[in-house]
């Protein structure tokens, strides 16, 4: 008997891309025929004409699935809630836009075939923004030297996971996953699949967005590290240690130069200002820490579905 593969994508207004994405989806499974696929779509809500798209494919195709959210739930919680309906061998999840390009899917099976649970994308290079490439290098550089248990840096999150994973994942539910996170801290050990990362030539990126990213980096902070809560007290210890000295330096010169020693304003207002913006970023930290608590015990489900098809 065949073993079954899922191929899971997420999509939110990816209509240009929906044709070209099965297709080449399509072509690659024919090719591995030892294996039974079917794929799985969970949509985000979109506005456009994703969703009419997909629904075509799947009456031609009874094994293309569709979940259709109630509303936009984030990549992440759409992919960990489309994981958690997967009960196939394997899954392979790759981004709908292209920019993971399908052709990578033998290179993840042969790994899965060496014995690899879990086999992640990698970019060895990528097409993209030079600025955005940086800005993520720099923040992988960072969240390795903090985190207990590092990531793997330049992974899109995307890859294959065996179905002992998936069991793990199901078992253990977050509801605000960092998916790439996640596989790390498993402790199985990890295929890489380094690939090039293509220019995105249709439509518009959802997850570029300043906020966006700037959502996705802390989630991956807050996650996996307790480096910046100990730095507070560690900064906090430091700064009093500092500004007792400093105290001390002026009182000495008050008592002894009354007349020729002058504080000034300068002094004050920058003192002023740089404990109120240390003060404010450690306050946004921790702000950060207590959101992903509240969202934990809020306990809200990972996505709420308006519809499916094929099931």
């Amino acid at each position: 008997m065949k073993k079954t593969i899922t191929i899971l994508l997420c999509t939110f207004n990816e209509e240009d891309n929906i044709d070209e994405l099965y297709d080449r989806l399509s072509k690659i499974v024919a090719k591995i025929p030892k294996y039974s696929f079917e794929y799985l779509f969970v949509d985000n809500a979109s506005s456009d004409g994703t969703v009419k798209k997909i629904k075509q494919i799947a009456k031609k195709n009874k094994k293309v699935k569709l979940i259709v959210n109630a509303r936009n739930f984030g990549s992440e919680c759409s992919h960990m809630y489309g994981l958690n309906q997967v009960s196939s061998d394997a899954c392979i999840q790759i981004a709908s836009d292209l920019q993971d390009p399908p052709e990578v899917i033998p290179d993840l099976i042969k790994k899965w075939e060496e014995g690899f649970k879990i086999a992640v994308l990698v970019k060895k290079e990528t097409e993209e923004s030079k600025f955005i490439s940086n800005l993520r290098k720099v923040y992988y550089r960072i969240l390795t030297k903090i985190s207990e248990v590092p990531p793997i840096e330049n992974s899109t999150g995307s890859g294959l996971v065996d179905h002992d994973v998936i069991n793990y994942l199901r078992n253990t539910p977050d509801p605000i996953p960092f998916f790439r996170g996640a596989l790390v801290e498993i402790g199985f050990p990890i295929g890489i699949v380094n690939f090039i990362q293509p220019k995105r030539k249709k439509g518009v990126s959802k997850d570029s967005t300043f906020y966006n990213l700037y959502a996705t980096a802390m989630l991956g902070i807050t996650n996996h590290s307790k480096f910046p809560i100990r730095l507070l007290a560690i900064f906090g210890f430091i700064l009093s240690v500092l500004s007792f000295i400093l105290a001390m330096s002026y009182l000495f010169m008050k008592l002894f130069f009354w007349t020729s020693f002058n504080v000034g304003v300068a002094p004050l207002l920058i003192g002023l200002f740089f404990f109120g913006s240390i003060q404010m970023f450690f306050l946004g930290l921790i702000g950060e820490y207590i959101g992903t608590i509240h969202s934990r015990i809020r306990n809200m489900p990972l996505v709420v579905e308006s519809e499916r098809v094929n099931f």
